[in-house]
């Protein structure tokens, strides 16, 4: 069993994660780099979807898919029997301190799923910067188009950083570890099962 659980997201901090760590690994999106040993790559937007059926992105896999993938793949029947056989699951949960799948992002739903899954003692979260700062910036926005104006930003951080403290409340009994590359001060109320390293 694995005691120990990597995430690593898109934001510039990804970069603190450092390759052969024990534990399982999940990731999100397309990675900044390349993690070999990773469990799964997870994937929660429609937009992903249909860049990687209509634009030939590829990002790692095997895959774990969020609600709205699935509902994408319904719809797209060829694409779905093309992608199945590295589809690990669908995980679909919305967690009552979630409005909707839109606000439950892929960090959000990489981390309830991987503590869901495997049950870890400790939960260590790389490139989630906008817990701390409004850099939304991300590796996916090499591939896919996003909305990064303040207004939006603004929205999505404050929706974001409400699940995070929730979500960290609903698992109190796991350690969870925040890597960030520079002192900004976390944006919403920290738990006691929730340490921050500073680099």
């Amino acid at each position: 069993m694995n005691d120990t659980l990597h995430v690593i997201g898109n934001g510039p901090s990804a970069s603190l994660y450092k390759q052969g760590s024990h534990g399982r690994k999940l990731t999100c999106n397309i990675p900044h780099f390349p993690i070999p040993d990773a469990y799964a790559t997870v994937m929660v937007d429609f937009k992903m979807m249909n860049a990687i059926n209509k634009d030939g992105v590829i990002p790692p896999q095997p895959w774990v898919l969020g609600w709205r993938p699935q509902k994408y793949m319904e719809k797209n029947p060829g694409f779905y029997m093309k992608s199945a056989p590295i589809i690990r699951e669908f995980y679909t949960v919305l967690p009552k301190y979630v409005a909707g799948y839109t606000d439950f992002n892929c960090g959000h739903v990489a981390t309830h799923y991987g503590i869901t899954k495997f049950k870890p003692d400790t939960v260590h979260l790389y490139g989630f910067d906008s817990m701390f700062n409004f850099d939304l910036s991300s590796a996916t926005d090499f591939y896919l188009q996003s909305d990064r104006g303040d207004h939006n930003n603004t929205r999505l951080t404050n929706n974001w950083r409400k699940i995070w403290e929730n979500m960290f409340k609903e698992f109190s009994d796991r350690q969870i570890v925040l890597h960030m590359d520079k002192h900004d001060n976390l944006k919403f109320i920290k738990g006691k099962n929730v340490d921050i390293k500073v680099y």
